[in-house]
């Protein structure tokens, strides 16, 4: 893939750093504005090239995420969900040559949509849910996460509507989706890198010069986390989950 950096303006830079700010805050806690990166991405890039410019970014902020947050994952749930997911990607490969990607996303968006409304409900009950009594949860979201972050990258709104229906604690919720992601996103690496061919040694040197503003947002997260009640925490992750599922439908 070319990648001609001279190329962009003065504005679009400034929306690709704050991109890279934005995803570092999404994988250290603030659920839902990795989302929103993909599409401005798609505009910036094109929606192919822009998954894999995207990947290697996620992978970085995933692996700062899980330094910090390594003792705070619920693997239960991750064991859960893994084979799923894993399962999503060749499905996804399957869809990629019979659905334009922008259906997909819509479908997804969709399917999250009908769910929220279960999930809210849930909330309101206020106990932390046992997953067991929910067997066919594990399979759904993993295998639409599965399928969403492969082909665009936007397994963020499925997994934190999975998550939030979960009732994790806020710091077990952002353990439990850092290592969820590492996992998937260096699974993905692989496949993108030898199967699209849309990551090179120029997206990743693209890649590297985002990284100060993925640290920024990674403190950002941490902090926003450490600081902002449980309530509120949730109260945040459902409206960026909203806000991300709805900018899908772009």
């Amino acid at each position: 893939m070319q990648l001609d950096l001279t190329s962009l303006t003065t504005f679009e830079w400034i929306w690709v750093l704050l991109c890279g700010l934005m995803i570092g805050m999404s994988k250290s806690g603030v659920n839902g504005l990795g989302t929103l990166v993909v599409p401005v991405f798609a505009v910036i890039f094109g929606a192919r090239p822009s998954t894999g410019l995207l990947l290697p970014m996620l992978c970085m902020a995933d692996i700062m995420a899980v330094a910090y947050y390594r003792r705070s994952a619920r693997w239960k749930h991750i064991w859960r969900l893994l084979p799923w997911a894993v399962a999503g990607f060749g499905a996804a490969l399957l869809v990629d040559h019979l659905v334009p990607s922008r259906y997909f996303r819509i479908l997804i968006a969709i399917s999250i949509l009908i769910g929220l409304p279960l999930m809210i409900w849930k909330e309101k009950k206020g106990a932390e849910v046992d997953a067991s009594a929910h067997p066919w949860m594990a399979p759904l979201f993993g295998l639409l996460g599965g399928m969403a972050t492969m082909i665009g990258n936007a397994a963020g709104p499925i997994m934190s509507v999975y998550l939030l229906f979960m009732r994790l604690p806020k710091q077990n919720f952002v353990g439990t989706a850092a290592w969820f992601f590492l996992i998937v996103n260096l699974l993905k690496l692989p496949l993108q890198w030898l199967v699209w061919d849309n990551i090179t040694m120029e997206t990743l040197r693209f890649n590297f010069m985002l990284f100060p503003a993925i640290v920024l947002g990674i403190l950002a997260g941490i902090w926003l986390v450490r600081y902002v009640s449980e309530r509120n925490y949730r109260n945040l992750v459902l409206l960026l989950t909203l806000i991300s599922t709805l900018m899908l439908f772009f």
